[in-house]
């Protein structure tokens, strides 16, 4: 199971599994609870790490992204944003989700209206689906800044676009299980202080990451990796079916 959080000290390690917060027959029904997906405006493939990621969550849909639904076989439960992006033949589709009307004119983007919608009904764990890619740079750099903002708030985040995803680095230690040789980068939203990068091709001891160095582009999976921070702000980037660096 993943988590992420903020406060925890260099001794606290957390987990990714090789598939995200898979559904424990135990513990399902109240990680479904607690586990939101949102459907995004942006790319999605269907890959096994996806279906996987949210497997048993409860779903929320933004606009346009509720045209992953169809594709993912699942109905939200709730629907929301100004519908600029929503063809007629997408609002047919869905007839019975409700759905939650705003204003083109409004304070927020649809992505992060559903996401507070999620909080208010008991959000822990989010996957930001379709949070990657697509023809609006602007929105997916938004998700990155959003999910790092979230995870200081104590939350779990995944982005994802099926075939790329995203987790926050903030202080603390997290592990990722990605698949040996793969690829994946930690791009710094600040300078990085205290970091170490483990189990990977290129790794660091208490490196301090000036603002806007490519240092940690590109690097190798070599099998389980660690991140540890002492202090800044950064996301790992990965891509798991990706083994051009090998």
């Amino acid at each position: 199971m993943y988590r992420h959080d903020g406060l925890m000290t260099r001794a606290s390690t957390l987990t990714v599994d090789p598939f995200p917060w898979p559904l424990l027959c135990a513990m399902g029904n109240a990680m479904s609870q607690s586990t939101f997906t949102i459907l995004l405006g942006g790319e999605l493939s269907l890959t096994e790490r996806l279906r996987s990621a949210v497997s048993g969550s409860r779903f929320i849909a933004a606009d346009g992204g509720m045209r992953h639904a169809a594709a993912l076989g699942v109905v939200p439960e709730l629907w929301v944003g100004d519908f600029d992006s929503t063809p007629p033949d997408l609002e047919g589709a869905f007839p019975h989700v409700p759905k939650q009307p705003y204003p083109a004119a409004k304070a927020a983007t649809d992505g992060e209206i559903a996401v507070s919608e999620a909080i208010a009904r008991g959000a822990r764990r989010l996957v930001l689906a379709g949070a990657l890619g697509g023809e609006r740079s602007d929105h997916a750099l938004q998700h990155l800044l959003y999910a790092v903002s979230l995870a200081e708030q104590g939350f779990d985040i995944l982005l994802t676009s099926g075939t790329e995803e995203a987790v926050p680095l903030i202080a603390g230690t997290i592990e990722l299980d990605l698949p040996r040789n793969s690829l994946f980068s930690v791009s710094g939203f600040s300078e990085l202080h205290g970091l170490f990068i483990e189990n990977a091709r290129y790794p660091l001891i208490d490196f301090h990451l000036p603002f806007g160095s490519s240092r940690t582009i590109s690097n190798i999976a070599q099998g389980k990796v660690r991140f540890t921070l002492g202090s800044g702000r950064a996301i790992v980037l990965a891509r798991p079916d990706d083994f051009s660096g090998v």
